[in-house]
């Protein structure tokens, strides 16, 4: 059916303008696919210019397959008459032109053409998706080029709905995610108080390839470990949850100390991609009365400590073993370390460690660097939840910017018991 062609004041040219979507204050040029099968082609401008001096740039189509052929990235708008043609695959469906382009069109801006008589399909093609219908007979160049910018700017607003009920849900899912890829410590019966703190290093990223877990066996022994696989991406993530489910399994069918890190470094080498994949890791089992642990590391970074009227210190780090995957029949050896009466155990990740200590081309932080700001932090009374937090914001602020490596900390704090009767 023949589309009238839009009236056009008589206007001077306007000067040419990148072809880019219409910003917020409509002064953007757009271009216009028109499909419509009228073998005149009454659509004969070559584009409209609106009081503003914006133009809107005219392309036609005769067909659907034509118009498949002109949509490309620069088309802003598309303008289908509803009574084209659509051939047996249409059938008897008035709106299959519009559901076609539809399809071809997910991201652009669509109205529709309809007669005056056809009030009734024109809302049902609003309804169907496009963004506003206009009436054959009704049609001149203003409102023309008023109803494309508004299509457009629809068609934008509607977009950014949809990415931001997209965020929404993926925020959701992620923190769902995260809950079951992080442990539930397990310290039920035990009078030790827990804080962690995770960041991964990659963007986005719900994990990297550090893990920690802490458990309380039935004989009253408090089990932490902390560990790092090394490489960020997603397949160092799940080795890291598979190592760490391992090891909690493995904790509660009794096994401690090099047993344990045998049996470890077995999973790591069946389960990862690579024989140059390896983990570090640092494991502690504090007695029940809480006042002495046992330690063993795997190449991992050693706890710091802290005690009453003391500075805080790392624990001794000679004697350890290598990294799991590292070498065939390791051994890793338990030390039995005091830990006193009242104490806060801090396990970390080397993330925390190897940032920069003012910036970048400054020098590493290193454990040493690390010490002295928990002392410092100490001092000024943080504690738990209060200390992790301060810890990982001021390595961040030390760094100059965003860590690269993920960074994990652990948190186990002993306080004296109160005398009974106060």
């Amino acid at each position: 059916m023949p589309v009238p062609v839009p009236r056009q004041r008589v206007s001077s040219p306007a000067p040419a303008a990148a072809t880019t979507v219409a910003d917020s204050a409509g002064t953007t040029d757009l271009v216009l696919l028109v499909i419509e099968d009228d073998p005149a082609g009454t659509f004969t401008v070559p584009e409209l210019v609106d009081a503003s001096g914006c133009r809107v740039r005219i392309r036609t189509a005769r067909n659907l397959t034509e118009a498949e052929r002109l949509l490309t990235d620069d088309v802003h708008c598309v303008l289908v008459d509803l009574a084209l043609p659509t051939g047996p695959s249409g059938g008897d469906d008035p709106l299959a032109a519009l559901r076609h382009v539809l399809r071809i069109a997910p991201r652009h801006a669509v109205l529709v053409l309809a007669g005056s008589g056809e009030p009734e399909l024109a809302a049902e093609a609003v309804r169907s998706g496009a963004q506003d219908h206009l009436f054959r007979e009704e049609l001149d160049g203003p409102l023309l080029s008023r109803a494309i910018r508004y299509a457009v700017e629809r068609k934008r607003a509607d977009s950014v709905q949809v990415k931001l009920a997209e965020s929404r849900l993926r925020a959701q899912e992620n923190a769902r995610l995260e809950r079951g890829l992080l442990p539930t410590p397990l310290l039920q019966g035990s009078d030790l108080r827990f804080a962690a703190r995770y960041r991964p290093g990659r963007s986005r990223a719900l994990l990297g390839g550090d893990f920690y877990d802490t458990v309380r066996t039935p004989d009253g022994t408090v089990h932490a470990m902390i560990g790092d696989v090394c490489g960020h991406g997603p397949d160092e993530a799940a080795l890291g949850v598979e190592l760490r489910i391992a090891w909690r399994a493995l904790t509660f069918a009794g096994l401690c100390g090099d047993e344990l890190l045998s049996t470890l470094q077995q999973v790591l080498e069946h389960e990862r991609a690579n024989d140059e994949i390896f983990a570090t890791l640092c494991t502690v089992d504090i007695a029940p009365d809480g006042r002495r642990a046992g330690l063993c590391l795997a190449g991992h970074p050693s706890p710091l400590i802290a005690r009453r009227g003391r500075a805080a210190q790392l624990l001794p780090y000679e004697d350890g073993g290598p990294a799991l995957g590292l070498l065939p029949h390791a051994r890793w050896p338990r030390r039995q370390v005091e830990l006193g009466g009242s104490w806060s155990l801090m396990m970390y990740t080397d993330g925390l460690i190897e940032g920069r200590s003012a910036g970048p081309g400054s020098l590493r932080l290193g454990q040493d660097g690390m010490v002295e700001m928990i002392n410092h932090q100490l001092a000024q009374g943080l504690h738990g939840e209060e200390l992790l937090e301060a810890a990982v914001t001021q390595v961040r602020e030390l760094n100059g910017g965003e860590l690269t490596d993920d960074v994990a900390v652990l948190l186990l704090d002993r306080a004296p018991r109160a005398p009974r009767g106060t």
